[in-house]
Order: structure tokens, then sequence, then C-alpha cells
């Protein structure tokens, strides 16, 4: 499974190159028509925001190797066949992006999500090995998480808005970015205020908010209630990291 580990992540990274263009194929934002570039809905971030990406690119080679080092069985051995497959979605989405199936995209991304939150849940039954295995295996795949959930919402906006729903549009925004801190804080109360999902989301939802109070798509509403859900999940994270660390103090 380690060397299927290591394909899944250089497939991964070869798409991130397909995807942005680079080499071959069409920048996502320019792929489908358009309906995933930083103007096509209200909930979509501003084009920074997916600069991301390349830390989490960075992540699954670091990982990678990591996971292929001596010693790493324990914890890994039931990591490995869901993280390898997440890379392979990641590839899969980028690859129906590209050939216009907006539709199919929104099956993968969802698909996705659910083995990032199998990989989440595995993350927290057994403690990083150390400081190393919690940043790139905890880091990685937790930033992962969060910002992937960010992105299925954008994703599936898209693809209601390319079928020509786009009826109340501000409070169905409003509601989705509801759902967002309510999955970040839910991600925080079952990893104890683990960082890197929030860090996922609260990035995401800062673009979007940029996106609409600063960008091309100006929408106060939803900007501002963007800023309140990022606020919402950064703040309850750091509040339950100080509620352990209090604990852990007084015991």
């Amino acid at each position: 499974m380690k060397f299927v580990v290591v394909v899944s992540a250089v497939v991964a990274i070869v798409g991130s190159f397909i995807g942005s263009g680079a080499w071959i194929g069409t920048p996502i934002a320019e792929a489908a028509g358009g309906a995933l570039s930083a103007t096509s809905t209200l909930v979509a971030p501003a084009r920074t925001a997916f600069s991301i990406w390349s830390v989490v690119y960075g992540g699954f080679l670091a990982y990678a190797i990591w996971q292929f080092l001596p010693g790493r069985t324990v914890r890994h051995e039931p990591l490995r066949p869901a993280i390898a497959v997440s890379m392979l979605l990641n590839a899969a989405w980028i690859l129906s992006v590209q050939v216009g199936l907006l539709w199919l995209s929104v099956v993968i991304i969802a698909c996705l999500l659910a083995v990032l939150a199998r990989v989440f849940v595995l993350l927290q039954r057994q403690r990083p090995e150390n400081w190393i295995d919690a940043v790139i295996t905890d880091g990685t795949m937790g930033l992962y998480l969060g910002w992937v959930c960010v992105a299925t919402i954008a994703n599936i906006t898209a693809w209601l808005v390319d079928l020509g729903i786009t009826s109340a549009a501000t409070a169905w925004a409003v509601v989705v970015l509801a759902v967002a801190a309510a999955v970040g804080v839910g991600l925080a109360t079952g990893s104890r205020g683990a960082i890197a999902p929030s860090i996922g989301i609260v990035w995401g939802l800062a673009w979007v908010a940029q996106g609409r109070l600063g960008g091309e798509v100006p929408n106060t509403v939803v900007g501002v209630s963007a800023v309140v859900a990022a606020m919402m999940v950064g703040v309850f994270t750091a509040g339950v990291r100080l509620d352990l660390t209090g604990a852990h103090r007084a015991n």
C-alpha cells in the first residue's frame, strides 16, 4: 500500500499541473464555461484562495515520503487506503471539470469529502507519533478537509447556478455559509480543537468575504456573513484549545 500512496500522490500532483493549465489543459477558473471562476457565484472564493492547493500538494508529497519510511505501520496502515483514494479523487475532479462535466464534479467532490471525513475519524483514534507526523499527516489532511468543505459548497452552488437556479441567491448564500460555520464548529469539537481543519475553512470563508466585499461580485450581506462565519470557526476552535490547555494545567 505504500507504493499505492506514492503513485496516488504523483497522479494528484500531475493533475494539479493540468488543472492549472501550466502544461496542458485549461485553468480551472476557465474550464466548464467558467462555472468555477472567482466571479461565478456569491460563495465563490476570490482567486488567491486557491493558492492553498500549493500547500496541500506539497503535503501530499511529504506524506508519500513520510509514510514510506520504516516504522510507519500502526497508525498509518488504516490511513493509507483512504488517503490514496482522496488523492485519486482529487485528480478525477480536475479531469471532470476539464471535460466540462460539472455535475460529475459535484459527485466526485462529495465522495472526496466523505473520504476525507473518514480520514479525519481515523486520525482522531491515535495520537501522532511525533511533531513531524502531526505536521505532515494531521496538518496536511486537516487543511485538505477544511478547504474541501468550503470547495464543496462552492462547487454545488456553481452547478445549481449553471442549471439556471438563481432565485434568492443572497439568502441561499447566507444559509450555506452558516452550514460551513457549523461544520467548522463540529470538526473543532470532534478533534478537540485541531487547528488545520479550521485553518482550511477559515481561509476559504475569508476569501469568500474578500470576493464579496472587495471583488468583482460585490454583495455586502454575503460578505459580512462570510466574515462572521470565519470568525465563529476560528474563535470556537481557539476556545476549545484554551479549555483543554486549562484543564491540563489544572490536573
